[in-house]
């Protein structure tokens, strides 16, 4: 299964990014008095005992932002939210119950994910009386810690450790849910609904169309070889500087989320027109959420006989060096020729996703790789890989414990996942590669058989 999130949700200034940095063990989010400094969501992967999870610091819920981002604020805090399998709700002691407590207490609820109701700025056992009152918002007894004067963290990772969802082997989805969900992005017009119609013309799809507006993404519900699926049909992404209107922005920004919410994505461009900066920023995304992605190419009826495949596919792989793994398809949308081939390689490309690699064969193909071309020296240290282990599926996430994660150069780190991809079993999918400092540099340590 993909790594368990936890999200840090509050209102301003209660001492989210200080929790966040302080259950990282580093400081990676800006702290300051001022409300409102986070924006952007921020991750980092924590473990704890035998569990690895991600933590979430979001911005401040009903902050007034002095930059009139209130809305991009709001959405990273709902996309945190979203994708959290976790909450932290963390309060301040100091400041007591306040009506906006209350709010985002009623917003919580509403959601029904597991959550953490943590005091903070219990700086000494006198606060925590104190922090007795909150538990009036309905979710039990507060946690009291102190990430100021670093109070009662193990408990808090017990408790977080407790919400996680049991781990699982199994990929599977039980027989209400969908097999799949494949996102259909792309700029306007490259033909993504013309594909969505050319599904239900299928004659072993069964089709029940859920429906949204005409902006919004649109669902819709298919069975191929008696599998169900979802195919999520997004709205045109523009240039950002054309987006003039609040119904724009949230098209725009429906289509993004279906890219976090999709097991594979499906990236459309039209064969007549050429790459454009909405295609890379869309690809950029793609790639940041780790999506096991088909480059399509579609109205390839438009070009058959005029220009070979291997020049556009040339003109795709340069385009986007670092997506070399993606593998590319040339379609018809309209007539529905190669979509079945398209869908089929879809469901393959979720199967690897779900992969999961023994310890002892990973580990024999680490070695080859280094011992093929060993790392670059950085000054008078040297990269040392212990032993790598994958922690994840939906990506596949890989953790290498290391020397000194911070001599491996970003050229040697490319040609490590590159040569790794090679020999493994996902070899079509993105690849999280996680280098941990294992703060051992023994030289009889090695890479476990």
């Amino acid at each position: 299964m993909s790594l368990p999130q936890v999200a840090i949700v509050g209102r301003p200034n209660v001492g989210k990014s200080s929790i966040f940095n302080w259950l990282a063990g580093r400081r990676l989010a800006i702290v300051d008095d001022v409300a409102g400094v986070t924006r952007d969501r921020l991750t980092c992967l924590v473990q704890h005992r035998d569990r690895y999870f991600e933590i979430i610091d979001t911005g401040g819920i009903g902050i007034n932002d002095v930059d009139d981002l209130d809305l991009e604020i709001e959405h990273q805090i709902d996309l945190g939210i979203q994708q959290a399998n976790v909450l932290l709700f963390v309060v301040d002691t100091r400041d007591g119950l306040t009506a906006l407590d209350q709010e985002i207490a009623q917003r919580l609820r509403a959601i029904g994910k597991p959550l953490v109701l943590v005091a903070n700025k219990c700086d000494g056992e006198n606060w925590e009386t104190q922090a007795h009152e909150f538990a009036a918002l309905g979710f039990g007894a507060p946690l009291a810690v102190s990430a100021k004067n670093h109070r009662h963290q193990a408990e808090l990772l017990d408790a977080i450790a407790a919400h996680l969802p049991p781990p699982t082997e199994s990929g599977v989805s039980s027989p209400l849910e969908p097999e799949m969900r494949i996102a259909i992005v792309g700029r306007r017009n490259v033909g993504k609904s013309t594909f969505v119609n050319s599904l239900i013309g299928q004659p072993r799809m069964i089709v029940s169309e859920v429906a949204g507006t005409t902006r919004d993404s649109v669902n819709v519900r298919f069975e191929l070889d008696n599998k169900v699926m979802v195919a999520i049909d997004t709205p045109g992404v523009r240039r950002q500087k054309s987006i003039r209107s609040d119904i724009d922005f949230y098209s725009d920004h429906r289509a993004h989320r279906s890219i976090r919410h999709a097991d594979v994505v499906l990236m459309f461009f039209d064969c007549t027109q050429q790459i454009s900066q909405v295609d890379r920023k869309l690809c950029n995304e793609i790639e940041r959420e780790y999506k096991p992605c088909i480059f399509v190419v579609n109205k390839w009826d438009l070009l058959s006989g005029q220009m070979p495949t291997e020049r556009w596919g040339t003109y795709l792989r340069e385009a986007f060096p670092t997506m070399s793994y993606v593998p590319i398809a040339f379609i018809t949308g309209q007539t529905g020729r190669n979509v079945k081939k398209l869908l089929d390689h879809a469901r393959m490309l979720f199967k690897q996703s779900q992969v999961r690699m023994g310890t002892g064969e990973l580990n024999r193909l680490l070695r080859q790789v280094l011992s093929l071309q060993p790392p670059p020296t950085v000054g008078t240290r040297a990269f040392k890989a212990y032993y790598a282990s994958q922690i994840g599926t939906q990506p596949p996430t890989i953790i290498i414990k290391c020397n000194d994660a911070a001599t491996l150069t970003d050229s040697y780190r490319r040609y490590l996942l590159s040569t790794l991809r090679d020999g493994l079993e996902f070899s079509e999918v993105p690849i999280r590669l996680i280098l941990q400092d294992h703060f051992a540099d023994d030289p009889s340590e090695s890479p476990p058989e």
